[in-house]
């Protein structure tokens, strides 16, 4: 894993009106080749804590830096993948794969570059000459992985993905895991996941980090130093996720 931080928040804490703070204290480092895991409970600021993260958010107290720069709006090099694909169904693939290229606060491209940048998305996630097919007659594996084309086209320091796996059905999912990771260490690019699913944090990430309490924090972090693919040794994945479940069990981190 390089040892080049590319994004990190300190001290962050949301909080809507009147209301009570959604999380507070949160730091969290996420370096370029790593994959992050953000695993918790329904209702502890995961998703939230990504927006912030993403910059589509301000933070209420604390502040976030990528690329060394102080973030306060959703920047270019930085991209979001989500549960939903959300194709555009009146363009091809490649049109899909395109999109927001063209955006303001996105770099000019000539055409070449521009086409360049499809292709190259589209052989990353395994679909090379199909770039001419709609949304209609894609699967849904093969729509989201349009979808992680389309983040990859951008040519991001920085994934963030929020859930993007979990409405796949078992097998399409696990090959979509094994894709983000060969993704990840192909680009060198960082990746944040907000995940419900242990065995999915496990099996994918670099680092786990537990999020849980009213409001939210960081409650644990783990270093998963298991050998890819980590099927390969069930022990050390057994023994990690009965540690993790056990985390998952304390009192305090529903309170």
């Amino acid at each position: 894993m390089s040892a080049s931080l590319a994004l990190q928040g300190r001290g962050l804490g949301l909080r809507y009106r009147a209301a009570a703070p959604v999380f507070s204290g949160v730091s969290i480092d996420v370096f370029h080749g790593e994959i992050v895991a953000l695993l918790g409970a329904s209702g502890c600021g995961k998703s939230s804590l990504l927006r912030l993260l993403a910059g589509l958010s301000p933070p209420s107290e604390g502040e976030v830096e990528f690329l060394g720069q102080r973030l306060a709006a959703p920047h270019p090099r930085a991209a979001l993948v989500f549960q939903q694909a959300a194709l555009l169904p009146w363009l091809s693939v490649e049109a899909n794969v395109g999109f927001g290229l063209d955006f303001k606060h996105q770099p000019k491209l000539d055409r070449a570059e521009r086409r360049s940048r499809i292709a190259a998305a589209l052989e990353a996630v395994g679909l090379a000459g199909e770039g001419g097919l709609s949304p209609s007659q894609l699967s849904g594996g093969m729509a989201q992985r349009v979808a992680l084309a389309r983040a990859l086209a951008r040519q991001p320091r920085l994934l963030l993905a929020d859930e993007p796996f979990s409405a796949l059905d078992a097998v399409t999912r696990a090959g979509m895991q094994a894709l983000l990771v060969d993704v990840v260490r192909r680009w060198d690019t960082a990746a944040l996941l907000v995940t419900h699913d242990l065995d999915e944090a496990i099996l994918v990430a670099d680092r786990i980090v537990l999020m849980g309490g009213r409001p939210g924090a960081v409650q644990r972090t783990w270093n998963v130093d298991i050998d890819r693919p980590r099927t390969a040794d069930p022990d050390r994945v057994a023994a990690l996720r009965l540690e993790i479940l056990q985390a998952l069990r304390d009192p305090s981190l529903s309170s």
